[in-house]
């Protein structure tokens, strides 16, 4: 099996760009792994690559299911496996690029998901809009104390689901993650910058949002956009502005400190895989030396787990 290039790290870092280009240098094709890009109308707010940014590059799991539906990490494996044996079967490069560092993991290790009941689920988001997530949260307390210390009680998604599988199998989700082994050959390359430039990167990239028209696109979509996609940065801030909670100032400031959350989130995930093989995004041989990683990558050179360096958000 060809060694499968995963290009992850923290939003603003030119994530996109690069898979591209490694696509076009490799023979390959891109295969989304940022969570909201599946969801078809969600464009500016995601950053989505459009066709000509794209040059001719195959774009997977991008645009496949609408705005109302809620995608889990386990669909998106099985989506995910699927492409990759079939890039695989083609004589095609992969090249993973996004920083949904859950899903990343979810397609390239060994990992197990709990069943889904879709019925229970809607009778329990039904009841956290009626009764409110403190509740919910409370009533996993009572079943799961360890469970529930390390679910944010405003997180109705998290509660939602930890009392769907304690319903399904009798035993709370598991919050240990297998270990740092691939399942699936692969490379991962992170991206990073220093914490100026990113804050930096980030406005300049919600200002664009702005300016290419986020409003619009939530409003567009605002009546049918499931809970999971509600909850994305920059849709949710957008909403509480139409909704009437904040005005558009705020909204646009807050989705600026939320994204910066989400890099930060983002880096303390990847930084702490010692797989990821850390390169400077602003460094004007990027694609080279990601070339020489990818070539090292296919002669064994690199091993498992041999990553030259473990990082954190610079300060």
């Amino acid at each position: 099996m060809s060694v499968v290039v995963a290009v992850v790290g923290p939003t603003a870092t030119g994530k996109s760009g690069l898979g591209v280009e490694l696509a076009l240098a490799l023979g390959g094709e891109v295969v989304n792994a940022d969570a909201f890009a599946l969801y078809r109308g969600m464009d500016i707010g995601t950053a989505k690559t459009t066709k000509a940014q794209r040059r001719g590059v195959a774009h997977h799991l991008v645009d496949i299911v609408g705005a109302d539906v809620a995608v889990s990490v386990a669909h998106y494996r099985e989506a995910g496996r699927q492409v990759l044996a079939d890039l695989e079967a083609r004589g095609r490069r992969a090249v993973v690029v996004g920083g949904s560092g859950l899903y990343v993991r979810a397609l390239l290790d060994p990992m197990h998901f709990p069943g889904t009941d879709p019925d229970l689920r809607e009778e329990l988001e039904r009841r956290a809009d009626a009764e409110g997530p403190a509740a919910l949260h409370a009533e996993l307390a009572a079943l799961a104390p360890d469970t529930a210390a390390m679910i944010d009680p405003r997180n109705v998604r998290r509660v939602v689901r930890a009392l769907e599988v304690y319903a399904l199998t009798g035993r709370p989700p598991t919050t240990d993650l297998p270990a740092y082994t691939y399942e699936i050959p692969a490379l991962q390359i992170g991206l990073e910058l220093g914490r100026e430039a990113l804050d930096a990167a980030i406005s300049a990239r919600v200002e664009t949002m702005w300016t290419a028209g986020l409003v619009d696109e939530v409003r567009a979509l605002r009546e049918t956009m499931s809970r999971t996609a509600r909850g994305a940065v920059g849709y949710a801030q957008v909403l509480a502005m139409l909704d009437g909670h904040i005005d558009e100032p705020a909204a646009q400031a807050q989705t600026v400190t939320a994204t910066r959350r989400l890099a930060r989130k983002q880096m303390g995930w990847f930084g702490r895989d010692p797989r990821v093989h850390w390169l400077d995004a602003a460094a004007p041989d990027l694609l080279d030396q990601a070339l020489r990683l990818v070539a090292d990558a296919d002669a064994g050179r690199l091993g498992d787990s041999a990553a030259p360096t473990r990082r954190a958000l610079p300060g």
